[in-house]
């Protein structure tokens, strides 16, 4: 990959940002791979749970999985410390740290196995010791303790680096991007630039620029993209609503400001970020270094392996399992519908490969019932 006119979108959120990304998965790997992008990122907001089905389809697609996150990040406390955080006035409370004072937001990528491996440890410790509300944080500690095989940016207008801009505490801001830079690493830490028409986007611009010249830090073009096509914007709206608990019709409702929100093909990229052509270049050379590799072929893969009898496989095994749990609750006669829906079921965890799982699930809970830990 090179800077030959493409471009990667890094910064994408899927339907596992929940109600508020719209990409489906296989559609955002077929789109990326119709525009003839080499690699497409997954950045869902706290989670990664999507990451092997985005590396599996992407795979699939001939387009390389580039696996990221765009984390929740506590203000400036510990991660165990729920308390607000507000760093300007009263009347800046607009611009003020996001979720009422509890978090920015942080985009970061796997260049490594390493890397992946750290990052799904810094998204368990967010989620165990960090949460507040329905946001798993992690705080600077966790992100120096993790660090390794990770590239990093400066993020969305929710990172600390925008806020602090926002709110004309450039030196804060400073001292913010210089303390990222420490912690992953000169050559991994990028200013994100973004535009989708909005103020906040604007206003910080300059001060990003800034920065980035006094660090000496890469600039990166993103898109931001919570769904796959323009036409898709109505239904993540719809969603959005769902999420908030609001109608289509409330003017003072939560939605997206600006536009844009979709993966846009590279020459309009490009065009967008016409002044800033190495902001584009640099997202190929973020694909260039992340790499990547599931492989669940190998000793250690992923879903665990069930030790079945020789006769059986895995599949076979677990459904045999399933007819014979029936039969018992049910007195050798299960009604209609608990058939279909135990079909149904079985029919989803057959597709998703799973069936090793259940049966070592079983297995330890027999095992617990047998030495009587478990009724």
């Amino acid at each position: 990959m090179n800077g030959n006119g493409n471009f990667v979108h890094l910064h994408n959120h899927t339907h596992y940002s929940l109600l508020d990304g719209a990409s489906k998965i296989p559609a955002l790997a077929d789109q990326v791979r119709a525009l003839g992008m080499p690699a497409v990122g997954i950045t869902d907001h706290g989670n990664m749970h999507g990451a092997y089905e985005m590396y599996a389809d992407c795979v699939a697609n001939g387009v390389k999985p580039i696996i990221g996150i765009e984390a929740y990040v506590t203000p400036e406390t510990a991660r165990q410390d729920k308390s607000r955080v507000h760093w300007g006035t009263e009347a800046q409370r607009g611009d003020d740290v996001s979720g009422g004072g509890w978090y920015t937001h942080l985009t970061m990528w796997a260049s490594s196995n390493e890397g992946l491996s750290n990052l799904i440890k810094a998204s368990s410790v967010a989620n165990l010791e960090g949460r507040v509300s329905k946001y798993p944080r992690m705080d600077n500690d966790v992100l120096s303790t993790y660090s390794k095989g990770v590239i990093a940016s400066s993020g969305c207008p929710s990172g600390i680096i925008q806020t602090r801009l926002r709110l004309g505490q450039f030196d804060e801001a400073l001292r913010a991007a210089g303390e990222f830079q420490d912690i992953f690493g000169r050559d991994n830490f990028y200013i994100e630039l973004m535009r989708h028409g909005l103020d906040a986007e604007d206003r910080v611009q300059s001060g990003l620029l800034t920065i980035a010249r006094k660090l000496d830090a890469p600039l990166l073009a993103t898109n931001d993209s919570h769904y796959v096509h323009a036409e898709d914007a109505e239904a993540q709206d719809a969603m959005l609503c769902i999420n908030s608990g609001s109608h289509l019709d409330d003017p003072n409702r939560f939605k997206f400001d600006g536009t844009g929100y979709y993966i846009k093909p590279a020459e309009e990229m490009r065009e967008l970020f016409r002044e800033f052509p190495e902001a584009c270049d640099n997202t190929l050379e973020v694909a260039e270094r992340c790499n990547v590799i599931f492989d669940d072929h190998e000793d250690g893969a992923f879903m665990p392996q069930f030790d079945c009898p020789e006769e059986w496989d895995e599949t076979s095994l677990f459904l045999k399992e399933v007819e014979r749990g029936l039969e018992r609750r049910y007195d050798g006669h299960p009604p209609l519908d608990v058939l279909r829906q135990a079909d149904y079921e079985c029919g989803v965890i057959c597709q998703m490969q799973f069936c090793g799982y259940f049966l070592v699930v079983a297995d330890y809970i027999q095992w617990a019932k047998d030495h009587g830990i478990m009724v």
